[in-house]
């Protein structure tokens, strides 16, 4: 087992694929990107666009996923999150550092203390077959404009749970300020702008590991994260959603989906609904307004 270890959320055949129908691929004109976000697949669709003039646009988008992993990647040797679980702080953290942590904050409060980035060091031992005493405790992270500090020794932040929503949104922002507002992405989470081309909502759909389909949606306007608990295993089978509060993964058919006005929200929430009972799910998703539970299993 290799140390670098997806937790990307497992989405639809992929929400591109399912999207990408042949009447769009030969009566209208759609612009397609693939690549990567944060180590995993990455994907695109521009409505309305020929591909040869979204080619600066993509590049564009192609930098900026490239800033944004040296802030939050765990294997970008230098990221702002590498550097800070080497040194144990982190002096004038980026502003998209600080939203990440802010939103950590209240899911962490919201769930009790389910949703929890100071998991890392116990995911790593898991991961590398190590017994661990970490350190584990939200209430022992410090952050403000200034710096980020982890108060205990052996201290590590994962925001894998919850940046590659963030990093969704970004791009889609990006996008809307180059005035665009047809567009489906998949960066590790989904985001749909506006429409597909036919005029009709975007179609996603909700996957097991397995390549199961469970669900159909659509979307317009809104993102969506899914998360699996069986998506990967460390350790000696133990999912790689784990529960700060036990040290144990969550249950290993647990698939969740929601969606969000934001990426971020949608996929910190899948994240923790994974370790709460299904009963908790509309108290936690109650406290954020536009978030929709999606599917539960």
């Amino acid at each position: 087992m290799t140390a670098r270890l997806s937790r990307r959320r497992f989405l639809s055949i992929s929400a591109a694929t399912v999207a990408a129908g042949p009447a769009i691929a030969t009566t209208h004109t759609t612009a397609k990107w693939q690549g990567r976000a944060m180590g995993a697949p990455a994907h695109m669709m521009i409505s309305g666009m020929e591909q040869h003039k979204a080619a600066p646009l993509f590049a564009r988008v192609e930098a900026e996923l490239l800033r944004l992993e040296k802030i939050f990647s765990l294997f970008h040797p230098g990221s702002q999150v590498t550097d800070l679980n080497t040194n144990g702080e982190l002096a004038a953290p980026a502003p998209e550092l600080l939203d990440v942590l802010s939103l950590s904050a209240s899911l962490n409060a919201a769930s009790d203390g389910a949703f929890d980035p100071t998991v890392q060091p116990l995911w790593q031992a898991l991961a590398l077959g190590q017994d661990s005493q970490a350190a584990i405790g939200w209430q022992h992270v410090r952050f403000d404009s200034a710096e980020v500090r982890l108060m205990r020794p052996g201290m590590a932040l994962t925001l894998n749970g919850i940046a590659q929503g963030y990093i969704t949104d970004r791009i889609a922002d990006l996008l809307r300020s180059a005035a665009l507002r047809d567009v489906l992405l998949d960066m590790g989470e989904v985001a749909a702008l506006g429409q597909r081309p036919d005029g009709t909502d975007w179609q996603v759909g909700v996957a097991a590991p397995d390549g199961d389909l469970r669900a159909k949606l659509t979307l317009s306007d809104r993102a969506l994260a899914t998360s699996a608990a069986a998506g990967t295993l460390v350790g000696k089978g133990q999912s790689h959603i784990l529960d700060p509060r036990t040290g144990h993964g969550a249950t290993q058919t647990r698939l969740i989906s929601v969606s969000a006005p934001r990426a971020a929200l949608a996929d910190g929430l899948s994240t923790a609904l994974c370790l709460l009972p299904e009963a908790a799910a509309p108290a936690v998703i109650g406290q954020f307004a536009g978030a929709k539970l999606e599917y539960l299993a």
